[in-house]
């Protein structure tokens, strides 16, 4: 089934694209990208969703993609929590939808574990792919990777503003060859490695030739060139602003009680580096309707790598709780 083109709907003060399949009367799923995503990123689970009878509903969020978003040093705030669950609160309200189970990965799984803090009356279920809920820490997250990571940390590198966007919008092709791989190591393997090759920096790898780049590259020619025309039309800075607001996260979440009291499903990838399956202890202290499951022989991008295991795990937990 070829991928849907978008509708557009108001939303929070954007034109927010949204992507489409399914029978408009079956229960609303949502599926929330992470970066450097798209929509497209749910382009396996969309059909399999709609096929199984539900709502299949994936937009370009806040700064991505054909919904795009504001530019400029100023506009970084417009980036925090607050506005990207509002976001898809309009979005409901514009489909004319009271709830729906929302669905995250990356980036969109700490949203949809957001909206049901947030906005607990528009959610009816979660879906966890890969990011577990994470409660809220005693300091400053940003000061806390500093401390742990150092300044070349990738979260850490994304404070400054102007610097990573500009180095991925040099050479987009290359940017999205270099971010859509592969895991090239069992979580176990890189546990055993020095810490120096630990701490989640990319600079050294991004500029170093594209052949000593470890896994295999994840992207078709087509979907590339997808990507490619997505954030030629975008750029980097929008995503990049969500890393940006970390800190202000942090801050908004202060009076926030950290209680998801919706039925939840949570899949990690095994080989998940930065969102490691063992991130998922002691959720259940916050979600106590959840259940958990782990994919084998998978890293970071867990709906291209495994895409019939992940649609399988969603489709039967769907069916059971909301069928």
């Amino acid at each position: 089934m070829a991928f849907p083109e978008p509708h557009y709907v108001k939303a929070n003060g954007l034109n927010m694209a949204v992507y489409e399949q399914g029978p408009k009367d079956g229960v609303p799923v949502v599926m929330c990208h992470g970066f450097p995503e798209l929509a497209y990123s749910w382009r396996h689970q969309i059909p399999a969703l709609a096929g199984a009878g539900f709502r299949a509903i994936a937009p370009d969020q806040r700064g991505y993609g054909n919904t795009g978003g504001p530019k400029g040093e100023d506009a970084v705030p417009l980036y925090d929590i607050a506005h990207l669950t509002d976001d898809l609160a309009g979005m409901l309200d514009a489909l004319e939808l009271d709830k729906a189970v929302f669905a995250g990965h990356d980036w969109g799984g700490m949203v949809v574990w957001q909206m049901a803090l947030r906005h607990p009356d528009r959610v009816a279920g979660v879906i966890g792919v890969n990011t577990p809920f994470i409660p809220r820490g005693p300091i400053d997250p940003i000061v806390g990777m500093r401390m742990m990571f150092g300044e070349d940390m990738y979260i850490v590198f994304f404070q400054k503003y102007g610097v990573a966007e500009k180095m991925f919008d040099a050479d987009v092709p290359r940017s999205m060859r270099f971010w859509y791989r592969k895991s090239a190591m069992k979580l176990a393997d890189f546990d055993a490695l020095p810490a120096d090759q630990k701490n989640l920096s990319f600079l050294k790898g991004f500029a170093a030739d594209e052949s000593t780049w470890p896994g295999e590259q994840l992207l078709n020619d087509e979907e590339l060139a997808y990507y490619t025309a997505a954030f030629r039309k975008s750029g980097f800075e929008g995503g990049i602003g969500w890393y940006r607001n970390f800190t202000r996260n942090w801050q908004l979440g202060e009076n926030l009680v950290e209680k998801v009291n919706v039925p939840s499903l949570m899949i990690s990838a095994a080989d998940d580096i930065v969102l490691r399956p063992e991130m998922t202890a002691g959720m259940e202290n916050f979600v106590p309707d959840l259940e958990k499951h782990i994919i084998p022989d998978c890293g970071h991008w867990t709906q291209a790598e495994k895409p019939a295991e992940l649609n399988a795990m969603m489709v039967d937990w769907l069916k059971r709780r909301f069928g």
